[in-house]
């Protein structure tokens, strides 16, 4: 890796050292009027060597006394060459039409999962209009449609939805609120339930090694999620929300513009649910009782002429969630052997702000600032196991965007710092800790879009807990031909293991909770004395775009391999206890996905896909397949709209399928023979679907159902007739508990 970074330094030492050429192609035109051409190939004749304008037509190349010709070209225009005879001339240079045509206008249906074919990351852009087709209250339920996304449930009693990329659970993944890490630490458990759907504008998936701005911490990928702007937002925006099972759920937005810079934007999310369903019959709730209420104040500021922009956001969460036996009332029975019940009351706070600034003269070169401060504070029980954290976390990373030479040549470097103050009560043990980090990153990427892109990074931190250490990224993308991009990516994570916030499923079992420490005192770095993981991921993919029958396809191959250096284990293969501990041996996850996306006919969308994980831990009992992680899953999403009247009406029809294989059960060998269960659960096979009606731009209704099929998983829950026994354990959950749901909603505009 010193090679490379000394390589790339030398290269750019070398441009640097070289005479250039620059100037500026425009567009002629009759009007006498300077119209930039962006993109226009600039290259010297007979050679490789050249450059693509900028956003503003502008270019520099390398020059040298034997280059006398330089070609200017650009489609649908006409290819000029140019004589050369010194580098100190200021080209100015317009290119002419190749010919004066009738207007043709050209319409295309956008895409609501995009892949793109130029990035050199393998990122998937997923809109707004992919995440209306379910019913999306927040963002642990908008992966419903996305086959590069898992999501299941963490036990039978919280009802918390975990998220799977690559065949790892979500604190492997940087999970980010605007390149602004969000969902970790306190919240990993039920952070992604806190950001609700109606604000989410975009989200965009990276699978394998992210990008080194964004931290070290990243593991299995990145998902980022862009929020709703005031700017581009509705002016009053309004959802309604109610299902069968009685949730009901209301968002609002209200946009106003304070002057030609200011716009602000208060959105009000609220959710309740309040009934009692026991549809199994083991004398627990099916899903919790709740309330949350969640605000943020959003403030955008923007000054296109001296190229200032910033976002400020303030917001206050307040989620209360009650779960147990029915008969549990929480006044008399709190942490008594009266009935078994949990209460989950979260209280969050949270400030950030991003300022930005584009030199106008010089477009290139830019100027990020991120901050973000954020509180949150837990207070739980389960059962008569006790668990409570407050987490304060600070956050600040700075950006410098330039080129190098020309616009093919991007670099970005910056610093960052990282704060995180921990204090946990579990039982009867407090476990707390101050984790600070700082660092500084730079980024190098070479754009070829025709043929090739390189992004290569490293960052060097320092951790007051594990000292000094380095990360490095790697993304490539290769296009032989039309419509293809073969991609390769490597990178280096590294991360604490918050045990029990990040495996809060263990209370609501009996089990013993273990912290097994390494003999070896000199290994211990990390938190609750054990090692901080440490893991590469390697992954390729292919992506081709094609026509089918006239219409539009593409298909995707990707392979992705995780190998543990360090990992903190979590062996739930004692029934009677959990242990964590430091790996010794092997612990690895391979993941295979083929899909293909396919437009049928005029408004119909098909899209399916097949996964392959093969996840596998060195336990102290063996090399094992990690629990409940099925093999092989099959899914397939079918979607059509109506063409959309001169009034705005439109139908919207949208099916999903899931299909899991069977998952393997961590052993329940030593319990009594009624409490034992097979290797492997059954296959789950779920359907989710919905239709929507739009009658105006401004008002829609949608009606739809969850596991219309009606799949159950019987006796979830372990020892379930004696919550206080042994061997009670709520974990061993493969497949819906509820059973069919089904929902109706309405959404109402202002523009």
């Amino acid at each position: 890796m010193k090679t490379i970074v000394y390589i790339m330094v030398l290269f750019s030492g070398l441009i640097f050292s070289q005479e250039t050429v620059s100037g500026l192609i425009m567009e002629a035109s009759n009007k006498n009027e300077q119209t930039p051409l962006a993109g226009a190939n600039v290259y010297w004749l007979n050679t490789t060597v050249g450059a693509v304008t900028n956003i503003d037509g502008a270019f520099t190349v390398i020059y040298k006394p034997e280059y006398k010709k330089l070609v200017v070209s650009y489609v649908g225009y006409k290819t000029d060459t140019l004589t050369i005879t010194n580098p100190n001339q200021n080209i100015k240079h317009w290119l002419q039409p190749t010919s004066d045509l009738d207007e043709v206008t050209v319409t295309n249906r956008k895409q609501t999962i995009s892949k793109s074919y130029l990035k050199a990351a393998n990122v998937i852009n997923v809109s707004s209009d992919e995440l209306l087709k379910a019913a999306c209250c927040n963002l642990s339920e908008s992966f419903e449609t996305n086959p590069s996304i898992d999501v299941n449930f963490a036990d039978a009693i919280s009802g918390t939805r975990q998220i799977r990329m690559l065949g790892l659970t979500s604190p492997y993944i940087l999970i980010a609120t605007e390149n602004i890490p969000s969902v970790r630490g306190a919240s990993q458990a039920y952070g992604l339930s806190f950001i609700p759907g109606t604000w989410v504008e975009s989200i965009q998936i990276t699978k394998g090694a992210g990008s080194v701005v964004n931290g070290f911490e990243s593991i299995a990928g990145q998902i980022n999620t862009e929020l709703v702007k005031p700017s581009t937002d509705d002016a009053l925006f309004v959802n309604l929300y109610g299902a069968s099972s009685e949730r009901l759920e209301l968002n609002t937005h209200i946009n106003t513009k304070v002057n030609n810079r200011w716009q602000t934007g208060l959105y009000i999310h609220g959710n309740t649910h309040q009934k009692k369903h026991d549809v199994n019959n083991d004398g627990f709730l099916d899903m919790p009782l709740f309330n949350q209420i969640n605000i943020m104040n959003r403030w955008q500021y923007i000054d296109t002429k001296n190229g200032f922009v910033s976002f400020i956001n303030l917001k206050f969460l307040n989620d209360d969630k009650q779960t147990g036996q029915l008969g549990f009332n929480p006044d008399t029975d709190r942490l008594t052997t009266n009935s078994w019940g949990s209460e989950i009351d979260t209280k969050r706070y949270e400030v950030s702000a991003k300022f930005g600034y584009v030199n106008p003269e010089v477009p290139w070169q830019s100027l990020g600032v991120q901050t973000a401060f954020s509180s949150h504070k837990q207070a739980s029980y389960f059962g008569l196991n006790t668990y409570d954290i407050t987490h304060n976390s600070v956050y600040a990373n700075a950006i410098y965007n330039s080129i190098i030479s020309d616009s093919r040549h991007k670099i970005k470097t910056g610093l960052s710092y990282t704060h995180d103050s921990y204090d946990e009560f579990v039982n009867t043990t407090d476990y707390g800790r101050t984790e600070n980090a700082v660092g500084a990153f730079f980024e190098y990427s070479h754009d070829n879009l025709e043929l090739f892109n390189i992004t290569a990074g490293l960052r060097v931190d320092y951790h007051n807990l594990w000292g000094v250490f380095i990360t490095p990224r790697l993304h490539a993308r290769y296009s032989p031909w039309s419509k293809s991009a073969f991609r390769a990516s490597f990178g280096r994570g590294k991360r604490s293991a918050n045990i029990f916030t990040e495996n809060q499923q263990l209370f609501s079992t009996s089990r013993t909770i273990n912290v097994m420490n390494s003999s070896d005192l000199r290994r211990l770095k990390g938190a609750y004395g054990l090692n901080p993981e440490i893991a590469w991921n390697y992954g390729v993919s292919y992506l081709q775009g094609f026509n089918l029958f006239g219409r539009k396809a593409d298909i995707t191959l990707d392979f992705y391999k995780t190998d543990f250096i360090n990992q903190v284990v979590v062996d739930w293969e004692n029934p009677l206890e959990i242990n964590f501990y430091n790996l010794e041996g092997k612990s690895f996850a391979n993941s295979f996905q083929a899909e293909l996306n396919y437009n049928v006919f005029e408004g119909f969308d098909l899209r399916t896909a097949y996964k392959f994980y093969d996840v596998q831990t060195e336990y102290t009992s063996g090399r094992l397949e990690r629990p409940l992680t099925p093999k092989h899953r099959v899914f397939t999403n079918v979607g059509y709209e109506t063409k959309q009247n001169e009034n705005g009406t439109q139908w919207k029809f949208d099916t999903t399928f899931n299909w899991l294989s069977s998952q393997r059960f961590a052993n329940t060998a030593p319990n009594p023979v009624q409490l034992q269960l097979p290797e492997r659960s059954p296959t789950v096979a779920t359907v989710n679907a919905q239709i929507t009606r739009v009658f105006s731009p401004k008002f829609e209704v949608y009606l739809g159902g969850e596991n219309i099929s009606n799949v159950r998983q019987p006796n979830p829950i372990l020892g379930a007739d004696d919550p206080f026994g042994a061997n009670f354990d709520s974990t061993f959950v493969y497949g819906p508990i509820f059973g069919s749901l089904y929902y109706a909603g309405l959404r109402f505009r202002i523009k």
